[in-house]
């Protein structure tokens, strides 16, 4: 009985990892010669020799307003695509797959620059967290902090390790070790290790264009980034009084309930400090937050900025109208303007089976309109009183906040 035929034969498109000293062993090297088109970067096109009759074709800039259109021009003839080390690591390949469906890219992948610097450092997968900043916000390294942490940051140009020495200055962490690792698996490799502060002032000139930096940080460190749990203090964001408090946000995250890879809907997002700390949970998780206020709506990417989600959207405008055409959500929290004609009905329906959606409102108004929605939808209805010790002259009493209640419904 013939074996099943090997899906990958009905390969569109083969990309195929190349080490930083270029070299392609034999089946890659094979895989190239033989290829009708051959994509690449420039540096990648230039390393490997001139085939007859082959179309060489670099990267359009930019990327992905571009790649769509090439990859339909080449499509039905032998296509490889040339990538720096593992293709699937914040590379290429996954692009591929991206548009092409697993079944039409077969990878074939080199030494990583992630491994390269896990080997050069000592430091095993387990204990290290890699963190791109390719074509990022350098400010996504500012989720990751944490005592004693190490994380290598895939770095998008010379200028990185100022940048990435700027944030960890302004984050309190000073004193990590940034070591540079340049052009590794070559033979113009180089290390060098310095405090944050001490790779402020160093020339863009100076530092190697392909380099992985590899951050150490210190077992004291005292910052409230260093934590995922959901209730961070209230001075973490800039606010000016338009926050869901930290006890009221943490009781709507636990029933929000943030998975890898899911979409928040945050309407009425005051200091986004709900979208924000959803996106905080996991790396994949994503926010869109819905402010009518323009000046809120700045504040909001500024805490996103420095809390290290900075790729969380930002829409201002008023729901419901804001919320057309928006990627539908996995989860929907309405803070504010749940009393607003279509608000609360338009976010149910966005719902799909297994959505979240958390609701809280102050006035009577809005406790109303929650009551009723319990009645007729179900769920959850709670209201959060919440009191502080403060000075009362020279002794200590309760200052309560004011009563929330809170409605919440998994679909």
């Amino acid at each position: 009985m013939p074996a099943p035929p090997d899906p990958r034969d009905a390969c569109r498109m083969t990309v195929v990892g190349v080490g930083a000293d270029g070299r392609l062993d034999e089946a890659a090297a094979a895989l190239v010669r033989d290829a009708e088109v051959l994509l690449g970067g420039r540096r990648h096109l230039d390393g490997v020799p001139v085939v007859a009759g082959q179309e060489r074709v670099a990267w359009p800039s930019p990327l992905a307003e571009g790649l769509p259109a090439l990859l339909e021009r080449v499509g039905g003839r032998r296509v490889v695509a040339l990538a720096s080390g593992d293709p699937m690591v914040s590379g290429i390949g996954s692009t591929m797959v991206r548009l092409l469906g697993a079944s039409a890219v077969r990878v074939l992948p080199a030494v990583s620059s992630i491994s390269l610097a896990r080997a050069r450092m000592g430091w095993s997968a387990e204990e290290s967290a890699a963190v791109t900043l390719v074509g990022r916000h350098e400010a996504r390294l500012l989720r990751e902090l944490a005592p004693g942490r190490r994380l290598l940051l895939l770095t998008s140009g010379r200028s990185s390790p100022a940048a990435v020495a700027v944030l960890l200055a302004e984050a309190g962490c000073p004193d990590a070790v940034v070591t540079l690792l340049g052009d590794l698996g070559t033979d113009r490799e180089v290390r060098v290790s310095r405090t944050a502060t001490g790779w402020l002032d160093v020339a863009d000139e100076d530092v190697p264009a392909l380099h992985v930096l590899a951050v150490e940080l210190p077992a004291a460190l005292a910052t409230w980034h260093s934590s995922w749990v959901a209730g961070l203090p209230d001075d973490a964001f800039e606010n000016d009084g338009q926050l869901t408090r930290r006890d009221l946000r943490s009781a709507a995250l636990a029933r929000l309930r943030p998975a890898p890879g899911q979409h928040l809907w945050d309407v009425g997002a005051g200091a986004g400090s709900v979208g924000i700390e959803w996106m905080r949970a996991h790396a994949t998780c994503r926010s869109t937050a819905v402010e009518a206020d323009p000046a809120r709506a700045s504040r909001i990417s500024r805490n996103a900025v420095g809390l290290g989600v900075p790729d969380l959207t930002v829409v201002t405008g008023r729901a419901p109208d804001a919320l057309r055409g928006l990627p539908a959500p996995d989860a929907v929290f309405i803070g504010g303007g749940a009393t607003r004609p279509g608000v609360l009905d338009g976010c149910l329906a966005a719902l799909p089976s297994g959505g979240r959606l958390v609701v809280h409102g102050v006035t009577l108004e809005t406790e109303h309109l929650l009551a009723d929605a319990y009645r007729h939808h179900g769920g959850e209805l709670t209201r959060i009183a919440v009191e502080t010790a403060a000075p009362v002259g020279t002794f200590t009493g309760w200052t309560p906040a004011r009563t929330v209640t809170q409605w919440s419904l998994t679909r």
